[in-house]
């Protein structure tokens, strides 16, 4: 007999509907064949299947059984299809109520899970892409492991059936077992994950920088902090997705999504809540830091979507890797092509960086003397390209703390009073770019959003000549330091820019005739 059962299959950070046909005509030899493009994993699927079956106190068909997993074109993955070839196997060879199958409940329903070797079912990845698929599909519920439960069940207008073993799986559908649909609060989610345990009321000092850093968070722009090592570059950077405004639901779900796909959710996390913050080593590959592989992946710029991408010693990172931080960073997205196809990840995220002056760390600083030459400070700064540096908007120096200000009692301002400031800078960047669906902060406007919302007055327009003149800033350079003046002018309620907010902006870059120098 030929029975049908409904998948899906994770497709980048999306999903498809799979459709797993079981045909099990009662004669031929003992063979199982899985047809459809599968990978290793889901080949390796029908030894687990067969002694899960025998396992589970159903006995498993001994003449030719044939699995196809439609549409044959696109490549199946994974181990989670295990759960529906099993149950299309007891189907088709008519072990469990053929008849009722055959008439509503298969068709209603969409099933995934990897199989124990004693029938249970285990856990798989990316069960929420998986979700929001079998709700675009129209379908009444999705069988689910137990520790995927909570994932899927932030998907509403769903029916979400967590399952133990292949037994409990059977007997559901069969309507021999009652199990109810798993629910979850979303409103409780956002309210018990959303915080952080990091704050920057626990940084002693560096105001200026975390002034800088304010500026920054509120308009979306990308920093770089230079410092000698200890002066708290890495601690800061750690504390800057406690000032971003709150995920929405969608952020949070896409954000959920590629996650979920890459394993990273813990048993039981239903939704990511919280900035993500990603701060990969510096040995990391191009692959692991953009995305790639056979079959193309997320990397660690769409793990830090809507949230922060932090490279500490930015000059140790290799070239190649630095240098294809561009497209995300001026898209919002990067696409990876391959054999097998070509896919977009989103990549919307805040890139901070953190460097040393020179080799040893300690150029120009007034305690300690640096020991490097001239060339090879000029070496080290020009591991870091001209036009990479430009795509960053502030670049901040970070100096030593007084002693007198580590050892005082002086708590720094905490992260929600900074992020009541930014929260309301970007509430002024909402209404002022309603209408355009690329640009939501100020580190996205274009020519266009630029001559529109970025006026200069006279006195504005000589700081800038003179800065552009005495620092040989680029042309991309005096875009981003409007943006940041247009910035600090959103912080200060203002609806125009000044010559004040001009030149805290110009201070911002300040830096590149330093480094590039």
């Amino acid at each position: 007999m030929l029975a049908k059962v409904h998948s899906v299959a994770v497709h980048g950070i999306d999903a498809i509907p799979v459709e797993i046909e079981a045909n099990c005509p009662g004669h031929g030899k003992f063979n199982t064949v899985i047809v459809g493009l599968p990978d290793a994993a889901v080949r390796e699927s029908r030894d687990r299947v067969y002694t899960a079956i025998q396992n589970s106190g159903f006995y498993y068909h001994r003449g030719t059984v044939t699995i196809n997993l439609a549409p044959a074109d696109v490549p199946k993955e994974g181990p989670s299809f295990e759960l529906p070839i099993a149950i299309g196997i007891l189907a088709g060879d008519g072990q469990i109520a053929l008849d009722d199958l055959r008439g509503e409940v298969l068709k209603q329903y969409a099933l995934v899970g990897e199989l124990a070797l004693d029938g249970g079912v285990r856990a798989v990845k990316g069960v929420l892409p998986v979700a929001l698929r079998a709700r675009a599909m129209k379908l009444k519920g999705l069988l689910v492991p137990v520790p995927n439960a909570s994932e899927a069940a932030v998907v509403t207008g769903l029916d979400i059936i967590p399952v133990r073993n292949l037994r409990e799986a059977a007997d559901f559908l069969t309507g021999n077992a009652d199990i109810a649909p798993h629910r979850v609060d979303l409103d409780a989610l956002f309210r018990d994950h959303a915080s952080y345990d990091v704050d920057f009321a626990d940084v002693k000092g560096q105001e200026s920088v975390k002034r800088a850093l304010e500026v920054a968070v509120a308009g979306g722009h990308n920093v770089l902090m230079v410092g000698p090592p200890g002066t708290g570059k890495s601690m800061l950077a750690k504390r800057i997705a406690s000032v971003l405004p709150p995920l929405s639901l969608e952020e949070a779900l896409e954000t959920t999504k590629i996650h979920s796909i890459m394993g990273l959710l813990v048993p039981g996390q239903a939704l990511v809540a919280t900035r993500p913050f990603r701060s990969p080593h510096h040995t990391v590959s191009d692959a692991g830091l953009i995305g790639g592989g056979t079959t193309p992946a997320p990397g660690e710029v769409s793990l830090a979507h809507h949230g922060v991408l932090f490279l500490d010693e930015l000059p140790e990172f290799h070239r190649n890797a630095l240098e294809v931080l561009r497209q995300p960073l001026e898209e919002g997205r990067v696409t990876i092509s391959r054999a097998v196809g070509s896919m977009t990840f989103p990549s919307e995220f805040m890139l901070v960086a953190a460097m040393n002056p020179c080799p040893c760390g300690y150029y120009g600083d007034s305690k300690r003397e640096c020991r490097c030459n001239p060339i090879a400070i000029q070496r080290y700064r020009s591991r870091v390209s001209g036009p990479l540096l430009d795509r960053i908007d502030l670049h901040v120096e970070v100096p030593n703390v007084p002693y007198k200000t580590m050892a005082g009692d002086t708590t720094g301002e905490p992260s929600e009073k900074l992020r009541e400031r930014v929260i309301a800078a970007r509430e002024v960047q909402a209404k002022r770019f309603a209408g355009k669906r690329k640009v939501f902060c100020n580190a996205r406007m274009g020519p266009r959003e630029l001559k529109q919302f970025c006026k200069l007055d006279e006195g504005c327009h000589q700081l800038l000549q003179m800065a552009m003149t005495q620092l040989n800033f680029s042309a991309r350079a005096y875009d981003r330091i409007v943006k940041v003046a247009r910035t600090i002018a959103d912080l200060d309620r203002s609806e125009t820019i000044q010559s004040h907010h001009v030149s805290e902006a110009i201070q911002y870059r300040s830096l590149d005739r330093q480094l590039l120098s």
